[in-house]
């Protein structure tokens, strides 16, 4: 029975006050009632509007129809054949700004939560369901994938699917990427993720890690190993800075940084091998999701009290409003219209624990109004004059962004970049070199997860028709 609620399920959480002083998942998904009652939301149009917003063309309506039946293994067969992180999407993918944003129950209400449905499906499959995927039948064509990000992981696995002999090669010791070392258990349980790299091994994908294309191998010997193809998939791992005063302070970190060493290198325990400094007041520079992860990290890493500093209002924060909302919940404090000019720092020449730069002490900051709008339409941020104060700090974490690997591009002939580092590609996700793909963050720069996918797969089709129609 269709259910006309313009609301859609709560998803149920851990309590504010409990989850911001540990890392259990915040999100608790549906239960099988709940994820039926939301299915029957769905009006299951003709158009399909909302497979139009997916970046992997997901046949939504289908998946959502089988959930209505309480046939969730038939649904995470069709969310399958399009997507090789259906648990992982259903928990980080911008739902609200690609399908959700065009389903019809959102004109007079809320959206079908089309992205909780696909990870209760997701769920269900991985705690139910013990099968093997089927491995097809080799067809003799060899791929090297460099990365074991989302845009490599789907490339990798929709060319597994097809026969292909895959090889992903990962510069951590540990695979999965962005996923594993960007985003906090909090919000993706590395478990997860682990499980979704296992079915792909399942599928014959090999991974092999502690392997730095650029370095332990380039490009063009992979191609002297009898690849045919490969497909660049390297991420955006190099993190941007303001070029303030203070930046060399002990204390300030990127975001990649303060996060990989929390989420890969498990900085939270006792005695970490990487540690982090802990404690005291925290101000993350920046206003998007990665910003909202390092804060929310932070405040669980024991801090006292973790500022959001963003140079703009709330309405222009590019970070999903779950997220926005719970950082608030959790007690973090936002400083929007308020951009840093100078870090501040104390250094004692005569303390041998004291680093060549100092200690980070605190920030100066001053007040922004919004002015007209820039090249892409948003109200630039304009300084108010006389309006500096200061913020008594004990750590700063930058995160304004981050730019394609320079490895790569670096080590290889051939390869065409534009100005802002990223590996220019055609519609196919092919480079300026033959038989050399690239997609995602490495293209693009720091962007979705669930793009990159789309980018991944792009190219895993391409790579496909060219070596099986050669």
């Amino acid at each position: 029975m269709a259910n006309m609620n313009p609301k859609r399920n709560e998803m149920p959480t851990q309590d504010p006050l409990v989850r911001a002083h540990n890392f259990d998942e915040v999100a608790l998904g549906y239960t099988e009632a709940q994820a039926i009652d939301e299915a029957n939301r769905c009006l299951s149009c003709k158009n399909m509007p909302c497979v139009a917003g997916c970046p992997v063309k997901i046949h939504i309506p289908a998946f959502i129809e089988k959930i209505k039946e309480g046939d969730f293994e038939g649904a995470y067969g069709i969310i399958a054949k399009s997507s090789s992180l259906p648990a992982v999407c259903g928990r980080v993918c911008p739902q609200e700004v690609q399908c959700e944003s065009k389903c019809v129950r959102g004109i007079k209400g809320e959206s079908v939560g089309i992205g909780r449905l696909e990870r209760f499906v997701a769920d269900w499959h991985n705690t139910f369901v013990a099968d093997d995927p089927v491995r097809p039948a080799q067809n003799g064509h060899r791929v090297a994938v460099v990365g074991s990000g989302p845009s490599g992981l789907t490339c990798a696995g929709d060319l597994a699917k097809r026969g292909f002999d895959v090889t992903v090669f990962e510069a951590l010791h540990t695979a999965g990427g962005v996923l594993v070392y960007g985003i906090p258990e909090f919000r993706l349980p590395k478990a997860i993720v682990a499980k979704e790299v296992e079915t792909l091994k399942k599928l014959g994908v090999k991974i092999e890690t502690n392997v730095v294309i650029g370095k332990t191998l380039t490009v063009d010997e992979l191609f002297d190993q009898g690849f045919e193809a490969v497909f660049i998939g390297s991420g955006a791992g190099l993190p941007n800075f303001m070029g303030i005063p203070g930046e060399g302070l002990c204390g300030v970190y990127s975001a990649n940084e303060f996060l990989t060493r929390s989420n890969l290198m498990k900085a939270y325990l006792d005695a970490p091998h990487t540690p982090v400094m802990k404690g005291g007041r925290v101000a993350v520079v920046g206003g998007g999701n990665v910003a909202m992860d390092a804060a929310r990290t932070a405040l669980r890493l024991g801090a006292e009290k973790v500022f959001i500093v963003y140079r703009r209002s709330e309405e222009e924060l590019p970070a999903r409003r779950e997220e926005v909302e719970h950082a608030k919940e959790e007690g973090i404090e936002f400083c929007l219209l308020t951009n840093p000019t100078e870090i501040l720092g104390y250094h004692n020449p005569d303390d041998p624990r004291d680093p060549k730069n100092g200690f980070v002490t605190g920030m100066r900051c001053v007040r922004m109004e919004l002015g007209e709008p820039d090249e892409r339409g948003r109200r630039r941020p304009v300084e108010i004059p006389n309006s500096a104060f200061e913020m008594a700090l004990d750590t700063v974490v930058m995160s304004i962004g981050t730019s394609p690997n320079p490895l790569i591009k670096a080590t290889t002939d051939g390869l065409t970049v534009n100005a802002r580092g990223g590996i220019v590609v055609n519609e196919d996700g092919l480079t300026s070199r033959p038989a050399v793909y690239a997609g995602g963050d490495a293209v693009t720069g720091a962007a979705t997860v669930i793009s990159a996918m789309g980018a991944g797969k792009t190219a895993a089709k391409a790579i496909a028709d060219a070596l099986l129609d050669a």
